[in-house]
């Protein structure tokens, strides 16, 4: 065995630290709620209210994620969290060809407010927290979720929640884009905008490093190239004539937590405190919230594993404990059965009982930041606030994220990560129990949720339907409108309200959009 332990970042870990191994920090020690926020963005934490419990969820149509998220809710579950169906998520409705053998699969399908008013019946929207994970076309579920909630009766203001809507890490690491980079950080900016002035409690973007993180990054580089698109949101914002103290404080950040427990409370702890400095010291923030990074957090779906799925609650219960630890204001913990299929709804009780155990059994919520002044935790944030330094001045040097992406510079850095941990896999330098260590073999294969594929036939039909009966000339008008609209100044928003009211299709508003701004299509270097 070796006796050099390191990270996921590459920092060595000493086998006993002192105070002599932690340089004292220049910056007066704070407290939580102070600036710079390492230590929490609120003063007492959890002692006010626990995080959100937001498990995410979402298959087949409608109907049967309704019946899903109604089960949650009935168990404990503070907030919703929607997964969309891969079709949705890049703007084809379910009878397009390329959404055959896909609608309700990886997500549920919404192909129209329709089916937006089916998934939320029942569910009261002034009361209930949803956070959307769609990105290509969250304005048009943005708007989709506005219009449902008005016919519940509940107004714009009164709405909460948060869409996903960060379309450079798509261009990164996950790959459901539809336009080129300019037009789609133009609807996010829109978005925005409409937001400041009607949507005050809806975050209108979260800014994920989860997906950066599963694609194979390490923690710093998770930290590093979220908070660089953050920047780029920022400026693109500022560009655009909005006022940084108005639409900053309704952004959101989205992280991974992995299994090294530690680095990952160090890596929250640290993120904190570089977005308040960037946002104070580079964009000259002088509101508050405008310099608090608030996050949600997901244990590490790529760390799960099919051999000895049940080993799985434990590494989710772990990364969930980071989660807390901290500092989350929301939290999903997965399913141990996700190497295998979508959740069952005994895995997904299975995995909110881990994060209502972790709030209400163990007193670890009980005061903010219950690490801080660790020497362990204080040298590891040391260390990894260097390295996460020197990739800022990189991407920097290199002329921001979009330049990054546009050269493949995220792409490589990810690709080269990834390779040398599963490397470090496959020489044991790295045990992961149950694939390289302590195999099984008779692996039991627990009972997997499966999409009835009848389900695909059902939603096509009521698409047609709905088709049929619409007001065909009324969408058409509409349609060409925001074409109109597109390629001018004014704000998108509306336009697609207006559509969706109506009873446009996701479809067929992602192809007025193609038809105006085009695809994209990637750069192979």
């Amino acid at each position: 065995m070796s006796e050099i332990k390191k990270t996921t970042s590459e920092i060595e870990i000493p086998i006993s630290i002192s105070p002599d191994d932690v340089i004292p920090s220049k910056e007066s020690p704070t407290l939580p709620g102070e600036f710079p926020y390492t230590r929490g963005v609120y003063p007492n934490m959890y002692r006010g209210r626990y995080w959100t419990m937001r498990q995410y969820a979402g298959f087949g149509t409608a109907t049967e994620s309704n019946k899903r998220y109604k089960y949650l809710l009935e168990q404990g579950q503070t907030g919703l969290s929607v997964a969309f169906d891969l079709a949705t998520q890049i703007g084809y409705d379910s009878d397009h060809p390329m959404a055959n053998g896909e609608v309700g699969r990886t997500g549920v399908a919404i192909d129209s407010l329709e089916d937006m008013e089916t998934l939320f019946d029942g569910i009261p929207l002034d009361k209930v927290s949803t956070s959307m994970t769609i990105n290509s076309t969250a304005v048009i579920l943005l708007a989709l979720y506005i219009t449902a909630g008005k016919r519940q009766g509940v107004s714009q203001d009164k709405l909460m929640g948060t869409i996903q809507n960060d379309i450079l890490k798509e261009f990164i690491a996950r790959g459901t884009y539809i336009y080129p980079p300019t037009p789609s950080m133009r609807i996010i900016t829109d978005i925005f905008d409409y937001a400041k002035e009607n949507l005050p409690r809806f975050n209108t973007i979260s800014i994920s490093g989860y997906h950066i993180r599963e694609a194979g990054s390490t923690a710093a580089q998770e930290v590093a190239f979220t908070l660089s698109n953050g920047i780029a949101y920022v400026e693109a914002a500022i560009k655009a004539g909005l006022d940084v103290n108005e639409f900053a404080p309704r952004l959101s950040f989205f992280f991974a937590s992995h299994s090294n427990l530690f680095e990952e409370v160090a890596k929250f702890r640290l993120a904190r405190k570089f977005w308040a400095n960037i946002m104070r010291n580079r964009f000259k923030a002088t509101n508050q919230k405008a310099m608090l990074l608030r996050f949600h957090t997901q244990t590490g779906g790529s760390t799960l594993t099919a051999q000895q799925p049940e080993n799985n609650i434990i590494r989710t219960t772990i990364q969930a404990l980071a989660a807390v630890l901290g500092g989350t204001q929301s939290l999903h913990t997965n399913s141990f059965d996700e190497a295998l299929g979508l959740p069952t709804e005994k895995s997904a009780e299975i995995a909110l009982r881990t994060q209502q155990v972790l709030a209400y059994e163990n007193g670890v919520a009980d005061t903010a930041d219950p690490l801080a002044g660790s020497y362990y935790m204080e040298y590891l944030s040391k260390e990894l606030e260097i390295k996460i330094q020197k990739l800022l001045d990189e991407i920097e040097e290199k002329n921001g994220s979009v330049a990054c992406i546009e050269s493949g510079y995220f792409r490589d850095e990810i690709a080269r990560s990834a390779y040398t941990y599963q490397k470090d896999i496959e020489k044991e330098n790295i045990v992961v129990v149950g694939i390289n260590r302590f195999q099984t073999t008779s692996p039991r294969i627990p009972d997997i949720l499966k999409v009835d594929p009848n389900l695909e036939k059902e939603q096509v039909e009521k698409l047609t339907a709905l088709k049929a009966r619409r007001d065909n000339s009324k969408v058409t008008e509409l349609l060409q409108k925001l074409k109109d609209t597109a390629p001018s100044n004014r704000n998108i928003v509306p336009d697609v309200i207006k559509a969706v009211e109506n009873y446009a299709t996701v479809g067929e508003i992602a192809n007025a959009l193609r038809d105006v701004w085009g695809e994209y299509n990637e750069k192979h270097i």
